[in-house]
């Protein structure tokens, strides 16, 4: 793994619908924005050569001073109406610049070294990793009215996050395929396994919160005081 280039695209367009219109990206935590800290490990790795954050245009018309200047290997991008628009236009924009990629969300700030480095040591030649973790709850799938149709076996149930690592080349082609039909998606890999790719699941172990609603900036903030030793970076 250590002479594939990695590059990563951080999708951070969105408007903060369930934030009440604030954009999370930009909130603080611990003093500085959560898209800062969900960037600063990726930075950290001496692998990384190119980070491509996907931004409204009204964002990226004018963007922070912290953001503008924060590193020469990022690389800001006009995104998309939706997540998987805004994934696109970030991978268009790394080109043959980077081997593997790596897809982060803008919203999990508490994304660590030892996250990054077990998702890339799990991949295998040309599959796909997400870190994630195991489901813990009991979970059941209702109907529209809200009744209850089936327990799924939690045993073989996982939490998928960020970051999820892929070869380059193939999720570009799965993206600009899966661009093309009418499929509807959620995260990277189920783009990349629409496409034929295998995707592993790898445990992040680490708490790994997406900042979501109000109450989440709390929540992280007691998290990353509580594990400082995985947090400290």
């Amino acid at each position: 793994m250590t002479d594939e280039r990695i590059g990563v695209v951080i999708p951070a367009a969105g408007e903060g619908r369930r934030m009440g219109g604030v954009r999370k990206p930009f909130l603080k935590l611990r003093g500085a924005p959560v898209l800062q800290l969900a960037m600063s490990p990726f930075l950290a790795h001496p692998a990384v050569v190119r980070v491509a954050v996907a931004l409204s245009v009204d964002v990226l018309t004018q963007p922070p001073e912290w953001l503008a200047s924060i590193d020469p290997r990022v690389r800001l991008v006009e995104g998309g109406e939706t997540r998987f628009r805004s994934v696109l236009h970030g991978l268009e924009a790394l080109g043959d610049e980077a081997d593997v990629v790596m897809i982060h969300d803008a919203a999990r700030p508490l994304v660590t070294k030892a996250m990054i480095e077990r998702c890339l040591s799990a991949r295998v030649m040309e599959e796909g990793v997400v870190v994630g973790r195991p489901v813990t709850d009991t979970l059941k799938q209702v109907d529209e009215m809200g009744r209850i149709e089936s327990t799924p076996d939690r045993s073989r149930i996982w939490r998928a996050e960020t970051p999820q690592a892929f070869p380059l080349g193939s999720l570009l082609r799965a993206y600009r395929a899966a661009a093309a039909g009418r499929g509807s998606f959620t995260d990277d890999a189920a783009v990349f396994a629409a496409a034929g790719g295998v995707v592993r699941m790898v445990d992040g172990r680490a708490p790994n919160l997406k900042v979501t609603h109000p109450e989440d900036l709390a929540l992280a903030e007691l998290i990353w005081t509580g594990a400082r030793e995985e947090h400290g970076r």
